[in-house]
This record gives structure tokens, C-alpha cells and sequence, in this order.
């Protein structure tokens, strides 16, 4: 157990109580723009991300497997959730999350969390990248005070438009509102390049947002503004007792129990993922993954029944909580009180910030998905198929739809097995002589065998010297490959001792 684990241990959970609370206030400045924005993205009222966000806090927060991840409305979501209320309306949305709530519940409670976490990289990275790529094509026309069109390349299609559509010799709600997105920006981006180190916890996205809607108040611009109740108990939408109606449609029930299927594993393969990060940030307490999906199960259980969007862990709120100083789950649960009073006493003020600041926001946050270096390091650590994969599965979420994208990249991540298809038996040997521990693989290191080598290597204890023997290994693929690097670096970072022994063939991807 690390010291800061055994540091709360003996504290409580209140043992760092000002480090949580001044986390909080960061954590709470950088999701109350995302909340909305990702809700606008999503093609629905603002305050449905406000009520995720909420949730996530303040019962997600409490309940959390993983306890610095903060959880939210995920933009990773935005694009599936567009598409799915504009073809079977919002009153469908709130019966499916109720059933992905179940079926995360369910997946947590039978010790599924694990199978998340053998998903290959590529696949994850190239839906982020399409995702993000999606985002910004349908943010686009946010910045000009217009409606993202059905899908992405449509979008796409109408962008000349837009832009030669413009007339700044007699500016009108159009080019106002573009202005105020591309302020937005420009503020974000040079926040990130200059702001001082003092004030580095700041976030650019509320500067931004900030400076978009003072421009709009002070010069009194008619642009489109953000939308939200005149009280906290409207933005609440509890369902009545024809919650499931939409189910006993049966032209209508294959779509939403599809629909149900792929948010719950794309939205539990974010957050697990978004865990495994955030436990690369901190030597505390290390993530319970199946409490973790439990959680998130709970979470949009509820968010179905109070008219909320669906929630992820989300790794930018999650991040900013570490680097604010977090060391407890307060944290997480005041940042969601604080979104709860802000919209419950202040929401004269949300309804001041014009729609293009969101989308400016969104914007921004899409080409950071839209990251290249992803695809470069598994061309330059693993090959080709890996960087295929990723390829594919971005073109494909792109040009089609998410789904269909996901699916393909894990279909061509199978043919990463052919090579070793006459042993992809992997054997895990765990010993522990009470001082030193020996984790011996036999056989192809597949993702087929993931699940048996994460459970070994996180029953290791801390402080324990690890000899990790992969002499009998006769092949590895980048999936598997990328988790024992990370696990290395991990381990190391925290002074762990690790003799890694095996063939040169093996060891090239983890040393390199």
C-alpha cells in the first residue's frame, strides 16, 4: 500500500479535505462548459448535460471504483447519441440509458470489467480520432448559428457553403456568431500556449466561454443563446409510467436493444480505459474495475430516469482533478454540487452565453481527438496492422457511423492471431514467496489471454520485486505489448523492481 493510500487510511476520507475542495472548484470550472457543449453536440437541450454531470458527481463520485475519475457527459458519446435521438426522438432516450444502466450493473456484477480492457488500442484511438473528427465537422456549423446537418459527410458537404455564404459588410446574426466562436478559440488556444504558471489549473475552455459571452452582453449581439430552465426542478425531466413505451413498438425494439448494447460498451470501454489513465497519474489507490461499472451502471440508470444524457469517466475532467491536487473521492462529489448550485441559483447566467462559444469549445476539444501521434507511435512501435486498424476504423466511423466502424476495427484486430493461431493458449504462472513475486507466460501473448495476464500482474503486491519471464513466449501482438509497457512504466515509476526476461523478439515493443 502506498503512502498516500495509508495516509487517507489513517486520515478518513476527509484527511485531505482542502486539497478535495480547491480540486473540486477546478474540476467544476472545467466541466460546466463541457457539460453543455456536449449536449448541444448530442442535439439536445444544455441543461440534459448539466443533469449527467450532476449525477456523475454527486452518486457516481460517491460510488466510483476508480476514486479521482470524474464522470460526465463524454463527447466519445455525442455523435451516437445525435443520431440515435434524431432517429427515434428524445422520449427513446431516456428507456435506453435505463437499460445500458442495467446492463453495466450487470456486466460489474458478474466480473466483466476486465474484458473491457483487452480492446485493442487502435480500435479505441481510431473511434476517439472519428469521434473527434465528427465533433468538429458538426461543431462547424454551430459556429455560424445553424443546425449540424444527419451525419458526418453531409456536414462536410455544407462547410463551402457556410464559408461562402459569409458577408462581414453588413455583419448579421451569422457572422456575429462566428466571430464569437472563433474568439472562443483563439482564447482557448493562447491560454494554453502563455498562461502563467500560477495560474496554469485555470482552464482555457471557461476563459474562452467567458470572454465570448461578455463580448455578446456588453455589445448587446443578436446571436443564439444557450437554452436552460428557469429552475433546477424543470431541468429534471422525470418519466411518467409510459417510461417503456417506446419498447412496445416492435418495428422500433431491434434498434433500441442495438442501441442499448453499443452505448454500454462503448461508453464502459471509455471509462475503463479513462481509468487505466488516471491510475497512470497518481500512485494512490489503484481502480476496482467491476466497482467502477457498477457504478457507471448506476449512474446511467438514473441519468435515463432524470432526463440526463449518458455518462463515461471522462479523462479531461479526471486529469484536471489530479493535476488540481485531489486525493479523495470529495473531490469528484463537489464538483457535482457545485454544477447543482450553480444551476439552481444562477441560471439567468447560462442562458447569457451565445451557442457558438459552445461550439467553439467543442471544436477544440474534436481536433484534440483528431490525435496523429497515436497512429504514429503504433506504426513506428508495432508495425503496420495496428496503424491499419486504427486507419480503418476512423475512415469507417467517419464515413458510416460508430458502430459500424467499432465493429469493423475489432474484425481486422482478429487477423493479428493468424500468426500465432496454433498457440494462443497463453498460460500465466503466478508465485509469491511472501517477498518476491514471478509471473511466467507460455505461449502466444494475445488478447485472447489479457484477461488471465491482468489479473495476475494486478494481484502483485506494491512493494513487492517482480520477475516477469517471457523466455517461453513465442509471440506478442500490440494490444498485449501495450499493456505490459504500461504496466512497466507504472510500476517503475514507482520505485518497483522489475526483471524482465525473454527474447529480443519479445522485448523490442516494451523497451523500446
Amino acid at each position: 500500500m502506498t503512502g498516500a493510500v495509508r495516509e487517507t487510511t489513517r486520515g478518513g476520507l476527509f484527511a485531505h479535505l482542502t486539497r478535495d475542495f480547491t480540486a473540486s472548484i477546478v474540476v467544476f470550472l472545467v466541466a460546466m462548459p463541457l457539460c453543455m457543449g456536449i449536449a448541444i453536440a448530442s442535439g439536445v437541450p444544455a441543461e440534459m448535460g448539466l443533469v449527467t454531470g450532476i449525477i456523475g458527481g454527486l452518486v457516481v463520485g460517491a460510488l466510483a471504483g476508480s476514486p479521482l475519475q470524474v464522470s460526465g457527459p463524454a463527447a466519445g458519446l455525442a455523435v451516437i447519441v445525435f443520431e440515435f435521438v434524431g432517429r427515434y426522438g428524445l422520449v427513446a432516450l431516456g428507456p435506453v440509458l435505463v437499460l445500458v444502466g442495467l446492463i453495466q450493473f450487470a456486466a460489474g456484477s458478474l466480473r466483466l470489467g476486465g474484458v473491457f480492457r483487452v480492446i485493442s488500442p487502435a480500435v479505441v484511438h481510431g473511434m476517439l480520432a472519428g469521434i473527434g473528427a465528427l465533433i468538429v465537422l458538426g461543431q462547424f456549423h454551430i459556429l455560424f448559428d445553424a443546425k449540424p446537418l444527419s451525419n458526418g459527410l453531409a456536414n462536410l458537404a455544407a462547410m463551402p457553403g457556410r464559408v461562402l455564404g459569409l458577408s462581414f459588410d453588413q455583419p448579421r446574426g451569422t457572422e456575429l456568431a462566428l466571430l464569437l466562436g472563433l474568439l472562443t478559440i483563439g482564447v482557448m488556444i493562447a491560454w494554453e500556449k502563455c498562461r502563467p504558471a500560477a495560474l496554469g489549473l485555470v482552464p482555457g475552455a471557461l476563459l474562452g466561454v467567458g470572454a465570448a459571452t461578455l463580448v455578446a452582453a456588453g455589445f448587446g449581439l443578436e446571436v443564439t443563446r444557450v437554452a436552460v430552465p428557469d429552475s433546477i426542478s424543470a431541468a429534471f425531466a422525470f418519466p411518467g409510467t409510459d417510461l417503456f413505451a417506446p419498447f412496445a413498438n416492435s418495428a422500433l425494439l431491434p434498434g433500441l436493444l442495438l442501441s442499448a448494447v453499443a452505448i454500454a460498451f462503448i461508453a464502459s470501454a471509455e471509462t475503463l480505459l479513462s481509468a487505466a489513465a488516471v491510475d497512470r497519474m497518481h500512485d494512490g489507490e489503484r481502480t476496482e474495475y467491476n466497482k467502477e461499472l457498477r457504478a457507471q451502471g448506476v449512474g446511467n440508470l438514473l441519468c435515463g430516469l432524470a432526463g440526463g444524457l449518458p455518462m463515461t469517466g471522462v479523462i479531461v475532467r479526471s486529469s484536471a482533478n489530479v493535476q488540481a491536487g485531489a486525493r479523495t473521492r470529495i473531490s469528484a462529489i463537489l464538483h457535482g454540487a457545485w454544477i447543482l448550485g450553480f444551476v439552481a441559483l444562477m441560471p439567468w447566467l447560462l442562458r447569457e452565453i451565445p451557442m457558438a462559444a459552445l461550439g467553439g469549445v467543442l471544436v477544440v476539444t474534436g481536433c484534440r481527438l483528431v490525435s496523429l501521434d497515436h497512429v504514429k507511435h503504433l506504426l513506428h512501435q508495432y508495425g503496420p496492422l495496428p496503424a491499419a486498424i486504427w486507419a480503418v476504423t476512423f475512415a469507417l466511423v467517419v464515413s458510416t457511423d460508430l458502430l459500424t466502424g467499432v465493429i469493423a476495427g475489432l474484425a481486422l484486430s482478429l487477423v493479428e492471431l493468424i500468426p500465432h493461431r496454433r498457440g494462443l493458449n497463453l498460460k500465466v504462472a503466478h508465485a509469491n514467496d511472501g517477498e518476491a513475486t514471478e509471473v511466467k507466460l507460455h505461449g502466444a501473448a494475445t488478447f485472447l489471454g489479457l484477461v488471465r495476464l491482468n489479473s495476475a500482474l494486478d494481484r502483485i503486491p506494491d512493494h513487492h520485486p517482480v520477475r516477469l519471464d517471457l523466455q517461453a513466449v513465442h509471440g506478442i501482438d500490440h494490444t498485449t505489448a501495450q499493456t505490459l509497457r504500461e504496466w512497466l512504466a507504472r510500476r517503475r515509476s514507482r520505485g518497483g523492481a522489475v526483471d524482465l526476461a525473454g527474447t529480443d523478439a519479445v522485448l523490442r515493443p516494451l523497451t523500446a
